[in-house]
């Protein structure tokens, strides 16, 4: 499946932003509008792109390139009268797009799912617009429905059932209503869709048939959604919109309440530098391993106050991936890479307290409580893989008592408190205890509801 991305305009809403640049290269947490809608495509299993072109079009090629930094292909299309309506960019795609193709515009930015859902709904007609039931504000282009038939569109009809989202799946044929509604002097897309619309070629996809919004990583239900950025309080909408996706439902309290925003203060800030994800998961590595040595050593506070500050870091290195769409196989292995350097914690304070007890007891505590991380957390990821949603989160006592169940954010609180009350030595039979806790509770929890 091919897409052409329409980016020629001028952008005069954002006038201050776009005097010496092209709307589309305007950043929202590092990434320009229109790489966040290849990005979003590509996931969604788009490897070719053409980018109609003209305001400012030298910009968009150096910046844009031929893809090869985003894993794509692009092509561009010239259009010297960007001055005219939009249906005149999508004609000059003509001779390059004779199969089904993906029309988006480069302000539209919008949840991947969306052209996922699209593509696998067997679309009719020469087009298929995506369209939500929301209220439309002024600016939007609204759209009169008989069942999933367009009957009329424009920003200016009275009469109206849904709001246009700027999402198409085009055959071809649409440039035949192109050229019918340009020969009568009119070269709005819109315009070709009601040329279109009257043979009974301009179809729907309503984004509010799609029910399953469970996203399964993040732990929560998120609507689908579509941000036309024409405005200021457009840029505004889609920074809160991002800020709202790259937060997982978190589960210990610490993760939940105090680390989040913090992170996002700092996911923000780090997505306008030249750091990635897989790069800040080396250097969160790189400390993790000095808290090793920290707590071999018998440098509790120290390590203590650095594993807090961990904590906080291992969590922005996730949502930049998500902030900036570069989630990476690499990334899939944090988790294990996670459980490492944690299991490195518990073992140095074992090794320490068994050398200043003159015992084993602590030494054996760690290795029991290693044990019990690894069978609780295969539990917790197959019962994931299997169910379709998180073993924390299938009913009221899992939500509740996740807070307080065996993680590294509460084995810190517990080392923490120990020191605290200078009693260090009991913080790996407190740590056992809840571990072993975890993987019973865990275990019963699995096997409620697994056990048909």
């Amino acid at each position: 499946m091919k897409a052409l991305i329409i980016a020629a305009g001028d952008g005069t809403r954002l006038q201050s932003f776009t005097y010496q640049k092209p709307k589309p290269l305007i950043k929202v947490f590092g990434l320009s509008l229109i790489e966040r809608v290849i990005l979003t495509a590509k996931k969604a299993g788009i490897k070719e792109f053409f980018i109609v072109v003209g305001y400012l079009k030298e910009k968009i090629k150096k910046h844009l390139k031929d893809g090869n930094l985003y894993g794509v292909k692009i092509q561009y299309i010239e259009n010297n009268d960007w001055e005219k309506g939009n249906a005149i960019s999508v004609l000059k795609a003509e001779k390059f797009l004779k199969d089904n193709f993906i029309l988006m515009m480069a302000d539209h930015i919008f949840d991947w799912r969306i052209l996922n859902a699209l593509i696998k709904s067997s679309p009719k007609g020469a087009l298929t617009l995506v369209v939500d039931r929301r209220h439309p504000s002024p600016d939007d282009t609204k759209v009169f429905t008989e069942k999933d038939l367009i009957i009329d569109i424009g920003k200016k009809i009275k009469k109206y059932t849904a709001v246009d989202r700027g999402i198409f799946y085009c055959t071809p044929e649409i440039f035949k209503y192109l050229k019918k509604a340009i020969k009568k002097g009119k070269d709005e897309l819109a315009d070709g869709i009601k040329e279109a619309a009257k043979e009974n070629q301009a179809y729907i996809f309503d984004l509010t048939n799609v029910k399953d919004t469970y996203i399964k990583k993040l732990r929560k239900n998120i609507d689908l959604w579509c941000i036309d950025v024409d405005t200021f309080h457009d840029v505004k909408r889609l920074k809160k919109k991002l800020i709202e996706l790259i937060n997982k439902d978190a589960s210990d309290i610490l993760a939940a309440t105090i680390h989040p925003p913090i992170e996002n203060f700092l996911a923000g800030i780090i997505s306008y530098l030249p750091i990635t994800p897989n790069q800040l998961t080396l250097f969160i590595n790189i400390l993790a391993y000095l808290v090793t040595f920290l707590y071999l050593k018998g440098y509790l506070v120290w390590g203590i106050i650095l594993s807090f500050i961990i904590g906080v870091l291992d969590g922005v290195d996730g949502k930049l991936a998500r902030l900036k769409l570069q989630m990476t196989k690499i990334g899939e292995l944090e988790h294990p890479f996670d459980f490492l350097f944690e299991s490195s914690w518990i073992l140095a304070l074992g090794w320490y307290f068994s050398n200043k007890l003159s015992s084993l007891t602590p030494l054996l505590l760690s290795s029991l409580i290693i044990g019990l991380s690894g069978f609780y957390r295969s539990i917790y990821e197959r019962f994931g893989k299997i169910y379709g949603m998180s073993l924390d989160m299938v009913d009221q006592i899992s939500k509740i008592s996740r807070r307080f169940l065996a993680r590294r954010n509460v084995f810190n609180l517990i080392i923490a408190l120990t020191l605290i009350f200078n009693i260090p030595q009991h913080a790996l039979w407190l740590i056992f205890i809840l571990s072993l806790f975890t993987a019973i509770f865990y275990t019963i929890q699995a096997f409620r509801y697994l056990k048909d």
